[in-house]
């Protein structure tokens, strides 16, 4: 594979394409495929693993740049009193340094070079120049007002925008986060909308001012000399056509620019969150070489469009100063040949530069605004999103749940053309432990996502207590459904927090008693402040054996009737795993369970076993049951077969 095409396999794998594992199964704990260690290598996973981005385009520019544009206006809705006051400021610091620039012309026919002939008053010289003084500070005043409201506005906006953006991925579904990338998400909620608030904060002020300036030095100029402002405005053509010729070559390049540095983002927080992956499997040069490839194309990307952007500015620049020069020839002759005066050829070629300039400006913010609108639609494309599905109208909520589980004829699929539960039919009762054994991908953790309506069923039924769980609010299904997995999360905080995290209205006695329930209550008060120590980098200060007691501490502490465990003492030592399961058989004491796992040894003591191959149950019932059965589950107790 060439660098071009590992670069463009790299970005669609970040940022824009969204793939699943052979299984069908979203990336969950354990490898995705392809990426840091080639197809089918470990990765880290899961939340942490890789995702492809989001399903909005890379690179390109904006489809409908009028409804990003539209829709970022309803952000400054609010403020739009304060955003009028802004306005008029900007029209007073304009209307300032217009009137500052014109009192040039009185001044110098007046006091310095008279037009007739006399000498010029010291005293009036000096009245005259403090008229102008006061009102350039009048202009200076306003323009510092003009910036204070629009940060104020800016900042607003952006706030409502993070918090509409965090809001909607509150609601979005787990099949989105199964499949898009951490860091391009971070991206959008760091980079993306960073852009948005320069141009919110500056951008827009300058766009506003830079007009009013070339309309009304045009007016001046037109009241100055007629003949010199069709010199200078004969450029202005020229000027225009040169600047929308850069800024639609420039456009494309802004927003590939937004879209590589997502992708760049998204391998540096993968890389970076299992590093020890990586040096596990001696992956650092590979590492490198594909963060040398996101890098480079990033900059490639970024060169193309700063280089672009910033020609603007030359290109214009050096018409203005052939405009200038052209102006002073001629406004010179003038002078010779037709009287002008010396005071207006003096104010007219400032005019003609102040004229140049906001042209020049307004050409310089184009880069600005290419990149606020291209991080806008990447940040509304993750808005757009299909939240997930609200509940039904005639959804309830059950006053107790007991925990008898049923699936009737269970089919689902990921991918609809692509079935991974097959006519699955399970039942259990409140108290009762099924185990679910198999090969990778065989469906087991599919069936504990059903379970908590993580997605719905394409057919067949789910029901808890005989209610179908389509029918049950989300919130009241999930409370009443705790899990712990395999990869621990713990937040920063102190340890208390994190266990109450299952049901936060609980005190510190139930703290307490749900830490004494998963075996947490030694350790934790061995702790240099107990209780209160804090928890930083995901409970970084703590074992792994620690972290997942106090995983199942926080799902004792949420009381639920129905407990799921993914696999979770698979990532600990087996003298760890016995501690840990003194603790969960407490957890499991009464509740209707459900355990995936690998080590078959955990699963002896399940009231029924289920073992599950290529989306069906082949075998089902307890330990000695399947033994004697001599198939699939003998021969994987026994070690004849690998999981795989």
């Amino acid at each position: 594979m060439t660098r071009s095409e590992r670069e463009k396999s790299l970005t669609r794998r970040y940022v824009n394409q969204s793939f699943r594992m052979p299984s069908g199964r979203p990336h969950g704990p354990g490898g995705g495929p392809g990426g840091l260690h080639g197809p089918g290598g470990p990765g880290p996973g899961g939340p942490r693993g890789r995702g492809p981005g989001m399903h909005a385009r890379g690179g390109g520019q904006p489809k409908n740049s009028g409804a990003v544009i539209r829709r970022l206006l309803t952000y400054l809705q609010p403020d739009r009193f304060m955003i009028m006051a802004a306005l008029i400021f900007v029209l007073v610091s304009t209307a300032a340094n217009l009137a500052g620039s014109y009192m040039l012309r009185p001044i110098i026919n007046t006091y310095i070079a008279p037009v007739d002939g006399s000498r010029g008053s010291v005293s009036g010289l000096a009245g005259a120049i403090l008229v102008m003084a006061a009102v350039y500070l009048t202009g200076v005043l306003a323009s510092y007002l003009q910036s204070r409201i629009m940060l104020t506005v800016a900042q607003s906006a952006l706030l409502r925008i993070r918090t509409d953006l965090f809001a909607r991925m509150q609601k979005l579904p787990v099949r989105f986060y199964d499949t898009n990338s951490n860091g391009d998400l971070m991206s959008r909620f760091t980079n993306d909308v960073d852009t948005i608030g320069n141009m919110l904060s500056s951008t827009l002020l300058q766009l506003f001012s830079g007009t009013l300036s070339i309309i009304g030095t045009l007016v001046l100029m037109l009241y100055t000399n007629l003949y010199l402002t069709v010199i200078t405005v004969f450029l202005l053509p020229l000027m225009m056509k040169a600047g929308s010729a850069v800024a639609g070559r420039s456009q494309k390049y802004f927003s590939a620019q937004q879209t590589a540095l997502g992708a760049l983002n998204g391998y540096i927080e993968e890389t970076i969150s299992g590093q020890k992956v990586v040096k596990v499997f001696c992956h650092e040069e590979t590492a490198k070489e594909e963060f040398d490839i996101l890098n480079d194309s990033l900059r490639t990307k970024q060169i193309k469009a700063q280089f672009l952007g910033g020609l603007m500015g030359p290109v214009m620049n050096n018409l203005s100063q052939i405009n200038y020069a052209l102006t002073a020839c001629i406004g010179g002759l003038l002078c010779v040949l037709k009287g002008f005066d010396v005071g207006g050829l003096t104010v007219f070629l400032n005019f003609s530069r102040q004229f140049s300039r906001p042209v020049n400006e307004l050409s310089m913010q184009v880069s600005n605004v290419f990149s606020a609108l291209a991080g806008a639609e990447r940040v509304f494309s993750v808005m757009d999103e299909e939240p997930e599905p609200e509940d039904a109208k005639d959804a309830f909520v059950p006053e107790a749940l007991r925990g008898e589980v049923t699936l009737s004829h269970v089919t689902f699929g990921y991918d609809p053309d692509r079935v991974i539960l097959k006519d699955i039919s399970l039942y259990a009762k409140p108290g009762q432990k099924i185990a679910f054994v198999g090969s990778t991908g065989a469906g087991k953790t599919t069936i504990t996502n059903l379970l908590n309506r993580f997605y719905d069923i394409q057919s067949g039924s789910i029901t808890i207590d005989g209610m179908d769980i389509r029918r049950i609010s989300q919130n009241e299904l999930r409370k009443n459904i705790a899990v712990v997995l395999q990869d621990t999360h713990l937040f920063t905080g102190t340890v208390m927090e994190n266990i109450r995290y299952g049901r936060l209205d609980a005190t510190d006695e139930e703290v307490i008693q749900a830490a004494k329930t998963a075996s947490a209550d030694s350790f934790i008060r061995r702790l240099k402040n107990g209780y209160d120590t804090v928890l930083e980098s995901d409970g970084a200060n703590l074992s792994q054996g620690q972290r997942q007691l106090l995983n199942i501490a926080r799902a004792a502490i949420s009381k639920a009737p129905v407990l799921i465990l993914d696999e979770a003492t698979s990532s600990v030592d087996t003298r760890t795993e016995k501690h840990i399961e003194h603790g969960m058989e407490r957890l499991m004491a009464d509740r209707t369970t459900f355990v995936i796992a690998h080590r078959l040894s955990t699963v002896r003591n399940a009231d029924a076993i289920m073992v599950l191959e290529d989306g069906n149950i082949i075998e089902r019932g307890d330990h000695e049951e399947l033994l004697k059965q001599k198939g699939r589950y003998y021969e994987l107790y026994t070690g004849l077969s690998e999981l795989e």
